[in-house]
């Protein structure tokens, strides 16, 4: 766990939000796959890896109120912060490695964009997957955006694991039920393109009458 927190550390460390390949000026796609759940404006959300994404500025300007931000990286979370300003003080903060993450409620909301493709140990994904189990509640959306097959095959000097979705529902089991995908070319502030795969899913949805 040291090493890898301190490679994100490094990675924010030297270079600002708008540097990262990663970095977007508007969260479309997750913000769209968001509304489309429907929940209320007071359900609780949570971003993993959410870093420097204004994903959650996003939020709050569409009236969600119980917000979660979890990362790994203290910098990343601090320069959120410092760009939220006052707004900030409306947010919950969490530092720390996913897949050590102890939810201490469940979420109606589960978003990931872009950590879970980094876990290529497969005792990596089990933790994550147990954490999102513990963390999600029953009928709860799990939203989660991973490099698509025929992408990148390594990010920020890592290597990462493509998916679609018949491979991520291998890996999620059939506690969770696939409702909408989306594909997206992400471009990297250098101007490159990264294929992206969105899914949709539901946690023990209801059995259809």
């Amino acid at each position: 766990m040291f090493e890898i927190k301190l490679h994100w550390q490094n990675v924010y460390q030297q270079k600002s939000p708008l540097e990262v390949s990663w970095y977007q000026k508007e969260p479309k796609l997750s913000l769209e796959m968001i509304l489309s759940t429907e929940v209320a404006e007071d359900t609780a959300i949570i971003d993993v890896g959410g870093g420097t994404s204004v994903l959650v500025d996003y939020l709050l300007q569409s009236g969600y109120r119980d917000l979660t931000v979890l990362d790994i990286s203290a910098i990343a979370l601090a320069k959120s912060k410092q760009r939220l300003g006052k707004l900030a003080d409306q947010i919950h903060w969490v530092e720390t490695d996913v897949t050590r993450f102890k939810p201490p409620r469940q979420y109606s909301v589960w978003h990931d964009r872009a950590v879970f493709h980094f876990l290529t140990e497969q005792s990596d994904r089990n933790k994550y997957i147990d954490r999102l189990k513990s963390g999600l509640c029953k009928g709860g959306h799990l939203i989660i955006a991973t490099f698509a097959i025929g992408g990148a095959q390594r990010c920020s000097g890592l290597e990462i694991v493509q998916y679609n979705a018949e491979k991520i529902q291998l890996e999620l089991g059939t506690d969770f039920a696939l409702v909408n995908e989306k594909s997206d070319i992400h471009i990297t502030p250098s101007q490159q393109e990264q294929k992206f795969a969105y899914f949709h899913f539901i946690k023990d949805p209801k059995p259809s009458l």
